[in-house]
């Protein structure tokens, strides 16, 4: 551990590579391992279905439902109880959408023996409007990966922006491994639960960046992984902190919002964990295969100065002569 200053140490964080850069790998792997092999558990909103969520009298009578429904164009539906022992959920597949209007009728008559209840809720979308919106996700997911790499490449350069879209690639990657080990229904909940997870990772990655360049400015320290190091020291507090007070809310949300927003926030627990760690342990040492040098980067710079110096000088000369 090598001493900033008498109030600050820098952690050797690159000496850890050998240990958790083939964790990472091992857990990249086996995310996309899970995309390949395992169905995923489409939602409503990207699969296409009816969603009745209704209101019992005195507790949901879940095996009445079952029986009643069974036979029906809503037979294999599946019953959760929803935000309270007296109310539930019914999901249909997309093929009761094929029943029109009269959804609500229909399972009145249906459940008319399983004693008192209210439609509280009827929400239907067709197969084709799901496709449409996995599409559609599918594209915004893109699209805001290409958004980072443009950003960063204008900021920074772009060894930067490929080592920060790489990084939040990851962070997407292990997101849904997550969802898909654990099964978690995906809807446009869980796809705004991804973007914003995206968002949050590029902002703690461009934290550590700009903390590099701002280092990498400075007179002595020459080696990449002396920059990496003290750079994530400097910023780790701030990166810990954020963090953790962004968990509190959503674990807090998780316990308390109900049924609805449990998976929304389990998917943000997972999503906003993965992307802290990836920008401690994955974001800074993704410079290192594209050639990132220190020394390159001061004569870089230097010459950048050299030349708004001139500039500057330039200007200075044109305005005196043309007095």
């Amino acid at each position: 551990m090598k001493t900033l200053s008498s109030a600050a140490r820098i952690y050797p964080f690159t000496k850890l590579q050998k240990i958790f850069l083939p964790i990472v790998a091992a857990i990249v792997i086996g995310s996309v391992a899970l995309m390949i092999f395992k169905q995923p558990n489409y939602g409503i909103d990207f699969a296409g279905g009816t969603v009745i969520q209704i209101r019992y009298d005195s507790g949901v009578p879940t095996d009445a439902i079952r029986s009643a429904l069974s036979g029906t164009v809503f037979d294999g539906a599946q019953i959760q109880e929803f935000g309270g022992p007296d109310e539930a959920v019914i999901k249909a597949p997309a093929a009761s959408n094929s029943l029109g209007l009269d959804v609500g009728d229909q399972i009145r008559e249906i459940l008319k023996d399983t004693g008192g209840f209210e439609i509280r809720k009827i929400d239907m979308v067709g197969a084709k409007v799901g496709e449409q919106l996995r599409s559609a996700g599918t594209m915004a997911v893109f699209f805001s990966l290409v958004g980072i790499l443009l950003y960063v490449a204008f900021r920074f350069e772009w060894r930067f922006a490929i080592a920060a879209t790489l990084c939040a690639a990851h962070d997407v990657i292990v997101t849904l491994g997550f969802i898909l080990l654990f099964n978690v229904p995906i809807n446009l909940d869980i796809l705004a639960a991804v973007l914003t997870v995206l968002g949050y990772s590029l902002n703690d990655t461009i934290v550590v960046f700009d903390r590099i360049r701002e280092i990498m400015g400075k007179p002595g320290v020459s080696e990449l992984n002396d920059t990496i190091d003290e750079a994530i020291t400097k910023t780790l507090s701030r990166t810990i902190l954020t963090s953790l007070t962004t968990l509190f809310v959503v674990f807090a949300t998780y316990m308390l919002g109900g049924e609805l927003l449990k998976p929304l926030s389990l998917v943000l627990i997972a999503g906003i964990t993965i992307g802290t760690l990836s920008s401690i342990f994955v974001a800074a040492y993704l410079l290192k295969p594209f050639g990132v040098s220190v020394s390159a980067w001061r004569i870089k710079e230097a010459e950048k100065a050299r030349i708004k110096a001139e500039k500057i000088r330039m200007r200075s000369l044109y305005e005196r002569s043309a007095v």
